[in-house]
């Protein structure tokens, strides 16, 4: 189609044009797609755009009250990085001075490349918002649509949240404060509980005579879709069109353009058709060969929890099986034979087929089951309704060095906030209940006194509608827990499995479940069993290898020796 725009030029450069490379087009194809690129340069500006199409409101709760909260601490290089982000704000115009009764803390949250993020903790304000019920489209009807499409492209906006400005009654709700003093936001700060049904709602109208035609819309994200090239090149000018008179803009990097494939919404569209996105099933499909007892047990946890979805799952498990009774007769030696290949081969395959991989119900929460273990985290995304429980996606990963060092319930709530992240397309707008064996983090999401790595934790599950964090024993877990201990990549150093965990006192402290924990010691049978000798014991000596635990207030440490220091920790039963 004819090209028209009343585009005032911005000259695009290397750090704002589309790339192209990738694109399954020929020559004369891409020099077309470019021709409308530059014909609507502003619409990837380097600057997020201003739209007057709506504006965020935070709507509260009856009686709620100012919340005011002091600022965090900070070095002096981190407040250098924080002057560096209220300068650059302020010249954008996207903060401004406030003298709000509302003070929410600043938190810098590290990014991938290990710079800081200026983030702010809106826990606090999002616990008193009414939230938006404007709905997040089905993804299946979402796909439904891009069936039979043979040119598709994506759109993402710049730093979407700021094009939207605030309503002028709610900017002192979004205040937050610094060394510097108490500014509030202009426009939409990120973190806000509703941002993503206004982000939607924006895109609903913006686009709303295109929409189901020849785009999709989730989110700030836009799928144009069509037949033809050239029918492409029509839709795409009739979305620039209409993002220009919006004053929207969009971040090139993110963009794609007619791409062979393209991963989207947990899919992967192709010329072709679509298929699921094997990420989401190869923590299943590429779980290793088991190599020990201990293997075997974990793989028959995690496809027993779905054996009523697997026809004769019990013959097909025989072999396996049969290793384990070998196991509980004194033989531990792992005795793999080719029927137990068939059977392991097997149950991978069905756990993976259509009959138990369901596509999402967007209509009923969504349920996260999750486990951390000390090398790895996993997760379970799944659906229960009408009597019958549905897997939508498995996930897991390794942990890094780092990540490795943290303590129990850091790990449990890593698992969280990765898992949130890894089905972000699932979860966003929609109620989640989180099922996890670590029973520290039912106070993950109304914890006051965390600081540090906990607390940008918990100010990014602010963002999702978490129903509620329940505790679930580690015996009710196996499907996660399954795939924590045999995360990806599958070439992780095996590390002994121990029958307890160790969590920093000065953690524990902050969470105030010390009487959760001694509970949970009194009710383990060996860790009785060494209370009852500590409390019939005159004295404790440091140094007895044979017996390196103490009691302090009636809670069960065990004594870590170090270079002639000593940490006392306590001990919970496995998964506490």
């Amino acid at each position: 189609g004819k090209i028209s725009s009343t585009s005032n030029q911005t000259k695009l450069t290397a750090e704002n044009e589309p790339n192209l490379i990738n694109t399954d087009l020929d020559e004369h194809q891409k020099k077309e797609i470019r021709k409308l690129i530059h014909t609507f340069s502003d619409v990837f500006n380097e600057q997020a755009g201003r739209t007057k199409k709506l504006q965020h409101r935070i709507n509260l709760v009856p009686d709620a009250q100012a919340n005011n909260s002091p600022p965090f601490r900070y070095a002096p290089a981190r407040k250098q990085i924080i002057e560096e982000n209220l300068k650059d704000m302020l010249d954008q115009g996207i903060i401004s001075p406030s003298a709000s009764p509302w003070a929410s803390p600043v938190i810098l949250a590290p990014k991938k490349d290990g710079t800081l993020r200026f983030c702010v903790d809106y826990r606090k304000v999002n616990s008193v918002t009414i939230r938006d019920a404007y709905p997040i489209p089905r993804i299946d009807d979402t796909l439904d649509s891009l069936q039979e499409a043979k040119f598709v492209s994506t759109l993402d906006l710049r730093s979407g949240c700021w094009q939207v400005e605030m309503d002028k009654n709610s900017r002192e709700k979004t205040a937050f404060v610094t060394h510097k003093g108490l500014f509030e936001f202009n426009v939409m700060p990120f973190g806000l509980t509703s941002a993503p049904a206004t982000l939607q709602r924006l895109m609903d109208i913006v686009l709303a005579g295109l929409k189901w035609q020849c785009c999709l819309v989730y989110i700030d994200g836009v799928v144009i879709f069509s037949p033809t090239f050239e029918q492409h090149i029509v839709d795409l000018e009739k979305v620039f069109q209409a993002l220009q008179s919006a004053n929207l803009t969009l971040k090139a990097s993110k963009c794609q353009f007619c791409r062979r494939e393209m991963r989207y919404l947990g899919h992967i569209i192709t010329q072709n058709g679509i298929k699921p996105d094997p990420d989401l099933i190869k923590s299943v499909t590429n779980f290793p060969q088991p190599k020990k007892i201990k293997d075997v047990q974990s793989f028959l946890g995690l496809t027993g929890y779905y054996r009523r979805f697997i026809k004769d799952y019990s013959k097909i498990a025989e072999p396996l099986q049969q290793q384990l009774r070998n196991s509980q007769k004194g033989n531990h030696h792992l005795n793999w034979s080719r029927g137990c290949t068939d059977a392991f081969e097997i149950l991978k395959k069905r756990l993976t087929n259509a009959s138990i991989m369901n596509t999402p119900n967007f209509e009923q929460p969504f349920i996260l089951e999750l486990d951390a273990c000390e090398y790895g985290v996993g997760a379970v995304l799944t659906q229960e309704y009408e009597e019958k429980k549905y897997v939508i996606a498995y996930a897991s990963r390794t942990l890094s060095t780092a990540e490795r060092n943290y303590g129990a319930t850091e790990r449990e709530a890593l698992a969280i906030v990765w898992a949130t992240k890894h089905f972000r397309p699932y979860l966003e707008g929609n109620k989640i209940y989180v099922r996890s064996d670590c029973k520290a983090l039912e106070w993950m999401r109304t914890a006051k006194d965390v600081t540090g790595r906990l607390a940008r934790w918990a100010m990014k599950l602010s963002a999702y509608q978490i129903e509620e964090i329940k505790y679930r024993p580690g015996k009710l877990n196996a499907n996660a827990d399954s795939l924590s201990r045999n995360p990806l990549p599958d070439d992780i150093v095996n590390q002994h499995e121990v029958s307890t965990i160790e969590t920093a006192v000065n953690l524990w402290q902050n969470t105030n479940i010390l009487k959760d924990i001694k509970e949970e010691q009194q009710a383990d049978p060996k860790l009785k069993q060494i209370i009852n000798f500590l409390e019939t014991k005159p004295t404790t000596d440091s140094n007895d290898k044979r017996n390196p635990h103490i009691l302090v207030n009636g809670l069960l440490y065990k004594i870590k020796n170090s270079n002639m220091h000593y940490n006392q920790r306590i001990i919970g039963e496995k998964h506490l």
